[in-house]
């Protein structure tokens, strides 16, 4: 009897682990990825264990860590605080490339004063993404009053079709 399973096609830095899984990758083909596309999405755990997800924009550092920022008043925030566990899906500009990061994070400090080491950390998050602001004071008092913090996620991780084309 022909054996009619899919064929999965293993570009440069991915490896096939089953047929019907989806590939793992090197840590840093994921990580290339998510250094040039920034919007992805969060998955976090709930107390009930099923999956909340959340539209986040991200920060590769030179590390390796990928950053995002939040309030204390979110879902993701709660649940990173319960179970600091996350995954992050990107996928390339043109939808059908993808890689899924998963690891364990860290949360910064609440943003508290307008000059502290959270705030300072997303100024370089700002700055990474969006260029210079308008009004750095107004956005370092906005910080403190919304409670922001950083998620750092240390990716330990990867998977998905990052060399994939439409």
């Amino acid at each position: 009897m022909p054996d009619d399973r899919l064929t999965l096609s293993e570009p440069a830095g991915i490896r096939a682990t089953s047929p019907w899984l989806a590939p793992t990758m090197e840590l840093t083909t994921g990580l290339d990825l998510a250094s040039r596309v920034h919007r992805s999405v969060l998955v976090t755990l709930r107390g009930d264990g099923r999956p909340q997800l959340s539209n986040v924009l991200h920060q590769r550092a030179g590390d390796g860590e990928l950053r995002i920022s939040t309030t204390t008043e979110r879902a993701k925030y709660a649940n990173l605080s319960r179970r600091p566990w996350a995954a992050l899906h990107v996928a390339s500009e043109d939808f059908w490339a993808y890689a899924v990061l998963e690891g364990e994070v860290e949360l910064s400090a609440p943003a508290a004063q307008p000059d502290d080491a959270t705030v300072e950390e997303l100024v370089d998050y700002y700055r990474s993404l969006s260029g210079e602001h308008d009004d750095w004071p107004a956005y370092r008092r906005a910080m403190v009053a919304e409670h922001r913090v950083v998620v750092r996620l240390h990716p330990q991780r990867a998977y998905g079709n990052a060399g994939a084309s439409s």
